[in-house]
């Protein structure tokens, strides 16, 4: 069983009496352990598509199953559940909270779940070590460079175990060095640590990190390659 499947997905917006199909009749399987990227221009859907994926949005028809579950017909409730135990997220903003240490923006998520605060310090700081920030811990987001931010937006999205990062432009913000030390650590979490990634980017050789690149085109998928295993 695919870790992500998506079958005949249409997400349809209406702007004023006319309307348009954001997603066109997608289907997409995901298998775990897989790092894909997710590629088209402004328009093209895949922003639309990684939303479905992290459950933010709905479609208006299809079905979307996450690790076997049938996400399109939980409540709110399970939803958050879902997100919180399944699905890191990493955005082009980092999102961290600005007067909050590195070691606090990473235990956010297990303080939703309710873990305690012993297991909480020591679950961050490992997540904290695998990203190279373990000298970091105490500084706030802005006593660090961009790339360090992203490092711990990284460590955020993967302390709670989730098996799926969903990384949307993630270093739409970075520089050229900057980058490729942010994407050496995604391929690592790959690799080393088997997270399945998908990562909406619009730069080529962001994508030649990936090992499958799905192009999208006015709500359709347009072409699907496997690069490398």
């Amino acid at each position: 069983m695919a870790l992500i499947e998506v079958k005949n997905v249409i997400k349809t917006y209406a702007t004023g009496e006319a309307a348009f199909n954001a997603l066109n009749n997608v289907s997409l399987s995901i298998d775990n352990g897989e790092f894909v990227a997710i590629m088209g221009t402004s328009g093209s859907g895949k922003s639309t598509f990684m939303n479905m994926l992290g459950t933010l949005d709905k479609p208006n028809s299809g079905s979307y199953y996450l690790d076997g579950i049938d996400v399109l017909n939980l409540d709110s409730e399970s939803l958050s559940e879902i997100r919180n135990v399944k699905l890191g997220f990493v955005f082009q903003g980092f999102n961290l909270i600005s007067r909050t240490s590195a070691l606090d923006n990473v235990e956010l998520p297990m303080i939703y779940r309710g873990i305690d605060e012993e297991t909480r310090h020591k679950k961050a700081k490992e997540a904290l070590k695998i990203v190279g920030l373990e000298h970091r811990e105490n500084h706030m987001p802005n006593q660090m460079s961009g790339g360090q931010q992203q490092r711990v937006a990284i460590a955020r999205a993967i302390v709670n175990d989730a098996p799926i990062i969903l990384a949307d432009e993630p270093t739409g913000n970075l520089d050229t060095r900057t980058s490729i030390e942010v994407m050496e650590f995604f391929c690592n979490l790959n690799e080393k640590h088997g997270k399945t990634i998908v990562l909406v980017t619009h730069e080529p050789d962001i994508a030649e990190y990936c090992k499958r690149v799905v192009k999208f085109k006015d709500g359709n998928i347009i072409s699907d390659e496997v690069k490398r295993k």
